[in-house]
């Protein structure tokens, strides 16, 4: 799975993920553990927590003078060993009904919810339930040989399945959660091999869709219902959900996303379904469209909650142990210069970068980096876990023109101690 370097820092992680085990959730009271544990941090000296994590520092600094250009909206969090050291939030969750975004606003996740599926699917292993060696015909049926004999789950999880998939079709509205179920199950059917297995393809399409058939086969929930129950809810994520498009229109705790057009104006993706991004990237799309996220999206969470399944991945809530370590145990070397998909916010020079199951991780300067962001027309996400030292970053957004990836990099300077 690994060298024997990369074993030996599972190892450590195996007994706490850089001292997370026992600590409190964020937002709740503090066990005694957590107590010994913050007393403990402290005493390490000023090094413990780098100047620019906190309020005033230069991420904090760099953040306001973003938000004061409207250049960023949306809210920011970084968490030490269980304590928020810094938390912001910036502009209008719903400029119409002039609701501000707050700790408590759920952002639209797009690829950086694809991890939970992954979770799912691990949890299904531990529990006997299925093998990440098993192939996709020995659980779904549909499927030609080539697919079905020869990619396994772990080639899915690993983005090396050499799958294709045709474009989503990014111009229809769906109605209802049905409609979306049967889209993405055909959709998933019309993969097609462009190499054979062992080929990277970058977590897209087909290998995120038919993990999450998977699931569905197995348990005999929906994809959306398994992860809330057995994900979110066992994570105490209380603001995290797969919502559907009436409740993105209603709920105010829910952030509207802004598309920049191509006049310059914004606009409310939820309340303009006629209206696409111009960005070439992402030509045409509103995520509104969607009833409910497909399983490559996530759905919707808030920061607090992202740093939640943080540590319920370190400390066994969500995953036994050895199946955490087996989510982020490094796989496939990355190159150092990438475009999207998984390289998308890895720009940070880096010691090494590997794929794990459905995100990245990195070695930056002696630490270890596991994460995910995505990108969808007026949203980002991110969520970045230094198990080493115990932090957790979490940036959000519900505008266009944020400089994403220079955001994380200030983070990852920050938590560093790079600046």
């Amino acid at each position: 799975m690994g060298s024997d370097s990369v074993r030996g820092v599972g190892r450590r992680r195996l007994l706490g993920w850089g001292g997370w085990g026992g600590l409190a959730v964020v937002g709740g009271a503090q066990s005694a553990g957590a107590r010994t544990a913050h007393a403990a941090a402290a005493a390490t000296g000023p090094r413990a927590i780098p100047r620019d994590t906190r309020p005033g520092g230069a991420y904090d600094r760099y953040l306001a003078k973003l938000a004061a250009e409207d250049r960023f909206s949306g809210v920011v969090l970084l968490s030490h060993r269980g304590r928020t050291v810094l938390s912001r939030s910036y502009g209008m969750a719903d400029k119409e009904k002039g609701i501000r975004n707050h700790e408590g606003t759920a952002f639209n996740l797009s690829s950086a919810g694809k991890p939970f599926g992954a979770v799912a699917v691990l949890q299904l292993a531990q529990r006997g339930r299925l093998r990440l060696s098993d192939t996709v015909g020995t659980h779904l049926t549909g499927f030609p040989e080539s697919i079905a004999d020869k990619v396994t789950i772990h080639h899915l999880l690993s983005g090396i399945s050499g799958l294709d998939t045709p474009e989503e079709d990014l111009q229809r509205v769906f109605r209802s959660r049905e409609e979306v179920r049967e889209f993405y199950e055909k959709w998933a059917r019309q993969a097609k091999p462009v190499g054979p297995p062992g080929t990277p393809t970058d977590h897209a399409g087909a290998e995120v869709a038919i993990p999450a058939l998977i699931v569905e086969a197995v348990t005999g929930m929906t994809y959306w219902d398994y992860v809330e129950e057995h994900i979110f809810k066992r994570c105490g994520m209380t603001g995290t959900a797969f919502f559907t498009r009436p409740q993105w229109l209603t709920d105010p705790h829910i952030a509207h996303s802004y598309m920049r057009q191509a006049d310059g104006s914004r606009v409310d993706a939820v309340r303009n379904l006629d209206k696409g991004s111009p960005d070439p990237l992402q030509l045409g799309k509103n995520p509104a469209r969607s009833y409910i996220d497909f399983p490559g999206d996530g759905g919707f969470a808030t920061a607090p909650d992202l740093v939640r399944f943080a540590h319920a991945l370190g400390d066994g809530t969500v995953l036994d142990r050895p199946y955490a370590e087996l989510l982020t145990a490094a796989k496939i070397p990355l190159a150092p210069q990438g475009g999207g998909g998984l390289r998308a916010h890895r720009t940070t020079p880096a010691d090494a970068a590997f794929t794990t199951y459905m995100m990245p991780v990195s070695l930056i300067d002696g630490q270890w980096l596991n994460g995910r962001a995505g990108v969808n027309p007026g949203s980002l996400a991110s969520w970045n876990i230094y198990p080493d030292s115990g932090w957790v970053g979490v940036v959000l957004g519900n505008h266009d023109d944020a400089p994403f990836q220079e955001i994380i990099e200030q983070e990852m300077n920050a938590v560093l101690g790079k600046t």
